[in-house]
């Protein structure tokens, strides 16, 4: 008995140190982001920094504001291909799907979840660039196929993995007697998912999006490859723009000084931008289950 006990306050103090760790691991990067990048947003001044439209570090001229509209392009464009396939694919694995035909569609999705995003991105410079090069000389609309569009449809496909296995996973945790009551009141197959079956199982659907948000908001080498990094404001799908991850990578190796702060201000914006999502979600998901 005493050595049972000593097991299970031996495997709670090990469960409480990997719970601080995780802890101290995110206060640790929290200050090493706020640390070297607001010295910098001071030094330069907010309104310049997020406000401003042109970034020339060779003139001291720091305005991150082309790439914080063209993150948020990016993103809100890989959510616009990426969530309905992905809330569709999810139905149909977990209402439709035969049982022959699950298992190798399930392993192709975790095996599209495991390609590095490099691979993607050569996959969207030899395939969706001269794609969306053709269609837009086609329509008189010019552009080199480096573009928002391009970029997209890319990050679009990279967050399916992502939303489709945790969108699956609440549709399956939804009690069965749910769809069954509706079946029972006259509901059709179709009308007892969408109806009754998938409203019950927003709060996973959504956790599925705001996970594809973080990936599409903070995916860099694949956004790198296709979207071509012009830090400017975008005049068009067809046009190339620069996001806030591509502008980090892109320069912090030659970085020094007011340049080299400001590239890690750029992640503290970023930083922001993902948190201000979670809480917005969560403080969402919190007024729906008091309501």
């Amino acid at each position: 008995m005493k050595l049972n006990k000593f097991k299970e306050y031996f495997m709670q103090g090990v469960f409480f140190l990997a719970a601080c760790v995780s802890i101290l691991a995110v206060a640790t990067i929290c200050y090493f982001l706020f640390e070297g990048g607001l010295p910098a947003i001071l030094k330069i001044g907010p309104l310049k920094f997020l406000g401003g439209q042109v970034w020339r570090p060779n003139n001291d001229m720091y305005g991150i504001f082309p790439m914080i509209v063209g993150s948020l392009y990016v993103t809100a464009g890989a959510l616009l291909f990426g969530v309905p396939i992905g809330i569709l694919t999810s139905v149909f694995m977990a209402m439709y799907c035969p049982k022959v035909l699950y298992r190798p569609l399930k392993t192709a999705i975790e095996l599209l979840a495991g390609i590095p995003s490099v691979v993607y991105g050569f996959f969207g410079l030899v395939v969706l660039v001269p794609a969306i090069r053709s269609i837009g000389r086609t329509l008189g609309l010019g552009g080199n196929g480096n573009s928002i569009l391009t970029a997209s449809l890319l990050l679009g496909m990279m967050i399916l993995p992502t939303i489709i296995g945790v969108t699956e996973s609440a549709i399956r945790a939804v009690p069965s007697y749910y769809y069954e009551g509706a079946l029972a009141l006259g509901a059709t197959h179709e009308r007892a998912i969408f109806r009754t079956v998938l409203p019950a199982a927003k709060s996973g659907v959504v956790a599925g999006v705001v996970l594809g948000v973080g990936r599409a908001i903070g995916e860099t080498m694949a956004v790198i490859m296709v979207a071509g990094n012009q830090p400017r404001l975008p005049n068009g799908l067809l046009r190339g723009i620069r996001t806030l991850t591509a502008n980090i990578v892109l320069e912090m190796g030659y970085a020094t000084d007011l340049h080299r702060e400001a590239l890690i201000a750029t992640g503290v914006v970023l930083f922001v931008f993902i948190l201000l999502i979670n809480v917005s979600v969560s403080l969402l998901n919190r007024r729906d289950k008091n309501a």
